[in-house]
Formats: structure tokens, C-alpha cells, sequence
């Protein structure tokens, strides 16, 4: 069985305050983009895994793929299997790529084997292996709060809207990114201001995590003002970093040029 893993976006992301488990509460609306790796799940005579595409750092035995294949065989004793991704979604850039991974590898086991996992199940599995992984069992925009994993419904449509998302190589580990944060409470909530008409949110609607990261890495910031200059309504950067993403009414521009080592993504939303 073959799916496609799809990124997302981050539509401000306002980090609240700090919690006694360590983690932080956040507001954020999480939207989907379609910026995909590829998963396939086999049968097998025994368990395997590989990886094609971008070089995934670290232990392939640690990957969320494996993580969410042996939480289930837990409950379920599932048979082996063969797991083979191919990353295309970049790492460290804020795109939630590898909760994706595990979420749909969740959602693929799911039907291969007949488990009947309903939505709410699959989601209560997601949780376990991190905090926005959940989001992609639905994968609809959500208001998120709490750690990221607490969603509630949100009217957003953003149809007739374009995105580019650019990642400019810089890997920001989610360490690093609360390292610099300074929590506080918003005088207006991000579900009252992702309501308002989209060109005020240049405005209104931020990511915190710029605050703390974009004078240490000056060249998100110019990312930034590129695509606000190149004709977009809202730019931002999304998640933790470091990719940076701009929404333009209607299609691309086709004066976009990014340097060669850039990873870009262009559609509609």
C-alpha cells in the first residue's frame, strides 16, 4: 500500500506559556499543504525498513515510522512488514514531515490489516509519538493548543490561494527554537484573529518563533521580505523554522528565484 504524507503549515503560532511537564502551551493554526514524501507498507517475510530521497540524520531504528509500526503491533501483534520512505519533505524546516510519516503509517497499517481503528483511536496512537502527529490523522486546518495536540474545528478555507514554501537548508532542532522563546499570554487569541479577512494577518497574525530565531539567522528574515515583496498577502515562517512560506492571491508569481540550494514548494491551497 502506497500513500503520500503531505506537509503543513503553521498560520501564526503563539507560544503561551510555560507547563510543569516541561513542554510549552501554544495556540496555532495547523493548515495542510501538499508538499508530500512517499510511503509504501508491504506484507513481508520479515520486519524491514529503508529510506530514498533526502538523508534522514540519526538511527533508522529511532525514525517515527518504526515508532508508529511497533506501537500497534503492541496491541495487535501485526505480522511483519516492509516500511520504505521516500523523504522529499525537508527536515528541521517546521513542516511537521516526519509526524506525517508516522501518522500515515498509522493510517496504512490500519487498512492493510483491517484493525477498524476509527479516527478518534488512530488519533489517541498519535499522541503517543508526538505532539502535533495527531493532526495528520484528519488532516483538515485546525485550531491547535495546548502541546499541539489538542485540536478544535476552525471555518478557514483558503481556496484561490497560492503557497510557496521555501527552505533555505538551515536545520533548527525544536531544542534550540525554545531555547530563545519567551512565553506570554496574547491580548487577542490566534482563533479570533485567524478569523479576520486575510490582508490584516501581515498585521496581526505572527509566529513567536521569529522573535527568537531571525536574528540569529538574518537570512529567514530576508526570506520574509522577498516574498512580501514579490506580491504575497502573508508570509511567515512556519512551525519552529526554518522554512518560510508565502500566500498569494491567486498563482504564483513567476518572478520567484531562489538560490540553487533552496528546497521550494509552489501550489494551491
Amino acid at each position: 500500500m502506497l500513500d503520500f504524507p503531505n506537509a503543513k503549515l503553521n498560520l501564526g503560532l503563539l507560544v503561551t506559556s510555560k507547563r510543569p511537564d516541561g513542554f510549552h502551551n501554544l495556540q496555532s493554526c495547523f493548515y495542510p499543504v501538499k508538499w508530500c514524501d512517499a510511503l509504501e507498507v508491504l506484507p513481508a517475510s520479515e520486519e524491514t525498513f529503508t529510506m530514498s530521497g533526502l538523508p534522514v540524520p540519526g538511527n533508522p531504528n529511532s525514525n517515527l515510522i518504526l515508532k508508529a509500526y511497533k506501537l500497534l503491533q503492541q496491541d495487535y501483534k501485526l505480522p511483519p512488514v516492509h516500511l520504505h520512505l521516500h523523504k522529499v519533505i525537508p527536515m528541521g524546516a517546521g513542516l511537521g514531515g516526519g509526524s506525517a510519516d508516522a501518522a500515515f503509517t498509522l493510517k496504512l497499517l490500519n487498512v492493510l490489516f483491517e484493525l477498524s481503528l476509527n479516527e478518534d483511536a488512530l488519533e489517541d496512537y498519535a499522541r503517543k509519538l508526538g505532539s502535533d502527529c495527531a493532526f495528520f490523522i484528519r488532516n483538515k486546518p485546525v485550531l491547535a493548543v495546548e502541546k499541539g495536540d489538542v485540536f478544535k474545528p476552525i471555518e478557514l478555507d483558503l481556496t484561490g490561494y497560492s503557497c510557496v514554501v521555501v527552505y533555505p537548508g538551515i536545520h533548527i532542532t525544536t531544542a534550540e527554537a525554545y531555547g530563545n522563546i519567551n512565553p506570554k499570554e496574547p491580548e487577542i487569541g490566534l482563533d479570533e484573529l485567524i478569523q479576520q479577512d486575510v490582508s490584516t494577518w501581515r498585521n496581526t497574525l505572527k509566529n513567536d518563533f521569529e522573535d527568537a530565531l531571525f536574528p540569529k539567522y538574518p537570512a529567514l528574515a530576508v526570506l520574509k521580505e522577498n516574498l512580501y515583496e514579490a506580491g504575497a498577502v502573508y508570509a511567515s515562517m512556519t512551525g519552529s523554522g526554518s522554512a518560510v512560506y508565502g500566500l498569494f492571491k491567486g498563482e504564483v508569481p513567476v518572478n520567484l528565484i531562489f538560490p540553487d540550494n533552496y528546497l521550494v514548494w509552489k501550489g494551491l491551497l
